[in-house]
């Protein structure tokens, strides 16, 4: 019985980072506790301890007599969500130059050449949707070759946020796609070359320049 339960509270915390990321609830939004129950199908009992962790990890605020609010994207979310961003994944990259190989680097690097060759004939509704699934997969698969479950975790409660940030702001979109993931593909050959300054550099200028992106919009 406890194990079901335990299930039914994992089942609703991703089907409430899906809600988030689907823009089903919006930033800044605010809910009462019978409507999220009712989007997550789960008791009120349960709602209560979820809130407390998602409060926790900063994706929202439970005010007395008012209800949930969804944390707002403002500029202290945007600073501290990518500062994060920096410390997490310069260590990931840190890493990666000795513990990655090139054959899994190059795989990265041949999924990014694709999109950048394709991209180069019309960028099209399916091809964006590709190129944003190798833009997160590319970090995930930076910080899942650290194996530290900690800071795993730690990165994907805070990549929600950015996200979350990325949503309201801006989206990965004609315009950005490129750049984007030539800073990639820095970020690849300097870890290949096994270039500390070079790939270091080239993943803090990458964190600042969708930072400036959020910042400007």
């Amino acid at each position: 019985m406890g194990t079901d339960i335990g299930l039914n509270r994992q089942a609703a915390y991703r089907r409430f980072q899906q809600l988030l990321l689907a823009g089903d609830v919006r930033p800044g939004q605010n809910l009462s506790q019978r409507e999220l129950m009712a989007k997550l199908g789960i008791s009120l009992g349960a709602l209560r301890e979820l809130l407390a962790r998602w409060e926790a990890e900063g994706l929202l605020s439970v005010m007395p007599q008012r209800g949930i609010q969804i944390t707002a994207v403002d500029l202290r979310m945007i600073r501290e969500s990518y500062q994060l961003r920096v410390a997490f994944e310069r260590e990931a990259t840190i890493y990666a130059l000795d513990h990655i190989s090139d054959d899994a680097l190059m795989t990265q690097k041949a999924l990014h050449v694709s999109v950048l060759d394709r991209a180069s004939s019309g960028i099209t509704a399916q091809l964006l949707e590709e190129a944003q699934n190798i833009d997160s997969g590319f970090h995930e698969f930076l910080i899942a070759g650290t194996g530290n479950e900690t800071l795993i975790q730690a990165y994907s409660i805070n990549s929600l946020r950015v996200r979350m940030i990325a949503l309201d702001r801006f989206r990965l979109n004609p315009v950005v796609l490129t750049p984007a993931l030539e800073d990639h593909l820095e970020i690849i050959d300097g870890i290949i070359a096994r270039d500390r300054d070079r790939a270091v550099s080239a993943m803090e200028r990458h964190i600042h320049n969708a930072r400036q992106r959020a910042v400007a919009f």
